[in-house]
C-alpha cells in the first residue's frame, strides 16, 4: 500500500514576525519553539512514523527536530533533508545558507541549544542536498511551472517509497503545490497553512508512478474544522515585483 503522508508547515520564523524577508535562511522565534512543543505534546503518531523528511532550510530543520523528538529518538527512524521541500520564493528568508551537504555540520552545530534535542545531531542526513539547491535557478527557480514540476516529481517519488507513514516538514506555499490544494487565492503569494499545522494525506487510487496525487484524509479535514484561512504575507510581499507564468 502507498504510504500515508503527514505534512507539517514550519513553526513561526523570525521573518514572519518582523516581516523582514531579506533575513537569510530565517530561524524560529521563541514563540515558534513553543508551537513545536505544543505540537509534540498532541501528536499521536510518534510511534508510527517510519521516516522524517524536512526542507534543508533552518526553520524546517528546527521544527522537525523540536516537534518530533520522540519520533526521532527511535533509532530506526531516519531524518533526511530534501531540497525538493524548500519554499518557493527567492527571498533571503527562503534561501538556504548551506551551499551543499558539506556545509551542514557547521550549520547544525549552532542551530540548537544544549538539551533541546532528544536524539543525536549526527542523525540528520544532508547527503541529498546537492550544490545549487539554494541558487533559485533552473529546477529550483521561483517560477510557477517549475514549482509544479518539482511538486509532481516529489509526489511520484513519495508514492514509491517503502515506508508506511512518512512525515514531511515543509513550507506554507510549497505545501499547496505538493498537495494540489488550491484553497488560497494563489499559492505563489499566500498559504492557508498555519505555523506548525499538521495535515494527513493518502495517495489517490488513480495515482501512478508517473502521475501521483494526494488527497487529504477526512479526519484531517475535520480536525481543522472551520478555521479561517490566512495568507502568509511574506510570500505576497515577495511576489510584488515578480512576473510569473500563470498557466496551470
Amino acid at each position: 500500500m502507498p504510504p500515508k503522508i503527514h505534512l507539517v508547515r514550519h513553526a513561526q520564523g523570525e521573518h514572519n514576525v518582523i516581516r523582514d524577508y531579506t533575513i537569510r535562511d530565517a530561524v524560529l522565534t521563541d514563540k515558534g519553539k513553543g508551537q513545536c512543543r505544543d505540537l509534540k505534546s498532541v501528536f499521536q503518531h510518534h510511534n508510527d512514523i517510519d521516516i522524517v523528511i524536512a526542507s534543508p532550510l533552518r526553520r524546517t530543520i528546527q521544527t522537525a527536530a523540536l516537534c518530533f523528538g520522540p519520533t526521532l529518538a527511535r533509532a530506526e527512524v531516519p531524518f533526511i533533508l530534501l531540497p525538493s521541500l524548500q519554499e518557493v520564493t527567492d527571498k533571503g528568508c527562503d534561501t538556504g545558507l548551506a551551499d551543499s551537504a558539506a556545509d551542514f555540520p557547521q550549520i547544525l552545530a549552532g542551530l540548537f541549544l544544549e538539551g533541546e534535542l532528544e536524539f543525536d545531531l549526527d542523525k540528520i542526513d544532508a547527503s541529498a542536498v546537492s550544490k545549487g539547491w539554494n541558487g533559485k535557478k533552473g529546477y529550483w527557480a521561483y517560477e510557477k511551472q517549475t514549482i509544479l514540476k518539482r511538486a509532481q516529481d516529489l509526489r511520484n517519488w513519495l508514492l514509491q517509497r517503502p515506508e508506511e507513514q512518512i512525515l514531511l516538514v515543509t513550507h506554507g506555499a510549497f505545501a499547496h503545490f505538493l498537495t494540489e490544494d488550491w484553497d488560497v487565492a494563489d499559492p505563489m503569494i499566500g498559504t492557508a497553512y498555519k505555523n506548525c499545522e499538521h495535515r494527513e494525506f493518502r495517495f489517490t487510487t488513480e495515482s501512478t508512478a508517473d502521475n501521483a496525487h494526494l488527497q487529504e484524509l477526512e479526519a484531517s479535514r475535520r480536525r481543522r474544522g472551520v478555521q479561517e484561512k490566512e495568507s502568509d504575507p511574506h510570500v505576497l510581499d515577495a511576489l510584488k515585483t515578480v512576473v510569473y507564468n500563470t498557466k496551470q
